[in-house]
């Protein structure tokens, strides 16, 4: 029997009706089909949608997915399962996907918490990432953060051992949060002495660069699942 989460949750987003441009439109058509993982309550056959057996990584919140795209080019020997509520940014995905050619990224447009419960079976993945989600800058707002003790605990139960959860953020409280959080985790041991450095494969975005340039601070973690 699957969990069926309550309405009465905090929702770690706010879905915002961005305007989809006629390309993104034409690469949800398109490419729809071929990449883009319906969300159902039940456990999906990894193997079967990406037609094989790979690693596979799990990202929460892909945003207009330059850097989805990015990774999933450089790691080809791996799966990737991106999930994220916002249109414009499934389709702006599947366009780099498809303008790349890429063949091992799929895409669930849907709540990552219920798609997590629902459809990822126990050590399962390879990986999870969560590249700078929504701050909640505001103190009132801080409980509406994503990464909290029970998400933490979900995501550790859906990797294998040996698997990691990667986080970063340009928010420093929201840094020591994440450090505070995931270290309290007993499934989970902190692969650096604090803060991790940033690992090759994620890739700097232009705001990201724009933020350093000003001298702005930007922290990763890397958590392993023992």
């Amino acid at each position: 029997m699957f969990y069926d989460p309550t309405e009465h949750r905090i929702r770690s987003f706010v879905t915002r009706a961005g305007r989809l441009s006629d390309a993104q439109a034409k690469a949800i058509e398109a490419l729809g089909p071929q990449f883009m993982i319906p969300y159902k309550k039940e456990n999906l056959d990894i193997a079967g949608a990406f037609g094989r057996e790979a690693p596979t990584v799990f990202e929460i919140g892909f945003g207009m997915g330059e850097t989805s795209a990015k990774i999933s080019a450089l790691m080809p020997e791996k799966n990737f399962i991106g999930v994220e509520v916002h249109t414009p940014g499934v389709g702006s995905l599947l366009k780099l996907v498809g303008a790349a050619g890429l063949t091992n990224q799929r895409v669930i447009q849907h709540d990552a918490y219920e798609v997590l419960v629902n459809m990822i079976a126990p050590e399962s993945l390879h990986g999870v990432h969560v590249f700078f989600p929504d701050p909640w800058h505001k103190a009132r707002h801080n409980k509406r953060r994503l990464i909290q003790s029970p998400l933490v605990a979900l995501l550790s139960s859906r990797l294998k051992k040996g698997g990691y959860i990667h986080c970063a953020t340009d928010w420093e409280d929201y840094a020591v949060q994440m450090l505070e959080v995931l270290g309290a985790e007993p499934t989970l041991k902190n692969t650096a002495d604090g803060y991790a450095p940033r690992p090759d494969y994620r890739p700097v975005t232009k705001f990201e660069n724009r933020g350093l340039k000003l001298g702005h601070g930007v922290w990763d973690l890397v958590f392993e699942k023992q």
